[in-house]
């Protein structure tokens, strides 16, 4: 397998900022900062490791209306966290693809406060835990770069399929979560069906423009320490992206919405269900070092709309490199 697809392979690194859908804490699942490009791609066989670092600041909550809620007009949040992750593929085929296998820890601090009348504090801790087994298959070939020095680029199409799951073992505390808006940890399973694809076209603007969506299914159960239930969500991260010899440039966002309503022992929050739903835009650039065997990204998204969510934006960098 060409090491087109080594490196930042897409499902399983770094991407858009989220924050919690809402205050009582969910995210949607996927590694620390999401995906973006080359999402349904799998490295070749070998085991992969790097870290993820990702800082964010929330400052105004919205109602189902995109209104800053008055009670919590004065909120505001900040979140610095890290990641190490690790990425095996075995040196088999499924079906005609390859198959892989991806974990991440977080762990850092978020400090700030959601009422008017409270101070704000911080909390440190681990997050919880995310672990994705995936299925990949590419259907087009491998050309070389115009650079010497740039990895081969696949030219074609490539699909995923895979499964999430958040383990809820990072620190949480009900208080903080539900009265400061602090919540490391969120107590709360989440399992997500995901598909993904990438397609790179023959070279138009320099060497090939890059597409790339993954959409995930999350199901989230009930929060022991608070009977709250949230609404199942899908999010997709997508990102268009020019290939330029050892550099990959473009746009980048991460839409989510909600499709059931949350719940509070078994009842609908009024008025709305608490449906959210955020699209978050912004820039990535990525640059590959193959004399390493590693490569490094960064990001920066915002949001553009938001209900039931809150205003954001965040900075996400990724480093990863290839073990054996």
């Amino acid at each position: 397998m060409s090491w087109v697809r080594v490196l930042l392979a897409a499902a399983l690194i770094c991407g858009a900022c989220t924050p919690a859908i809402a205050v009582e804490g969910a995210t949607a699942a996927g590694p620390l900062g999401g995906t973006d490009i080359r999402s349904a791609t799998l490295p070749p066989p070998g085991l992969y490791g790097g870290l993820i670092t990702l800082g964010a600041t929330a400052y105004d909550f919205v109602d189902g209306n995109g209104q800053i809620v008055p009670a919590l007009s004065t909120g505001h949040l900040n979140k610095l966290l890290a990641g190490p992750f690790a990425i095996y593929v075995p040196d088999v085929q499924v079906l005609g693809g390859s198959i892989g296998v991806a974990a991440i820890i977080p762990y850092g601090q978020e400090c700030g406060h959601l009422f008017a009348l409270s101070s704000s504090r911080c909390t440190v801790g681990h997050g919880d835990p995310y672990v994705e087994l995936a299925w990949s298959r590419s259907f087009g070939r491998t050309r070389p770069s115009r650079f010497s020095d740039a990895f081969p680029i696949f030219e074609g199409l490539t699909i995923m399929l895979g499964f999430g799951t958040v383990f809820p073992v990072g620190k949480y505390n009900a208080w903080d979560a539900t009265t400061q808006g602090l919540s490391i940890g969120n107590n709360i399973w989440d399992f997500a069906p995901n598909v993904a694809f990438t397609y790179t076209t023959p070279p138009l603007l320099a060497e090939g423009t890059e597409v790339s969506a993954k959409l995930y299914w999350n199901n989230y159960l009930t929060n022991p320490a608070t009977h709250y239930s949230t609404g199942s969500l899908l999010n997709l991260d997508f990102a268009v992206s020019e290939r330029i010899g050892r550099f990959q440039v473009g746009v980048a966002g991460f839409y989510a919405f909600q499709v059931a309503d949350d719940k509070l022992n078994g009842i609908p929050i009024p008025p709305d269900g608490r449906r959210g739903e955020v699209l978050y835009l912004g820039a990535i650039l990525a640059y590959d070092m193959p004399e390493l065997e590693a490569a490094v990204k960064i990001k920066s998204l915002s949001t553009v709309i938001t209900k039931n969510v809150v205003n954001s934006s965040g900075l996400v960098i990724g480093w990863v490199k290839k073990f054996r």
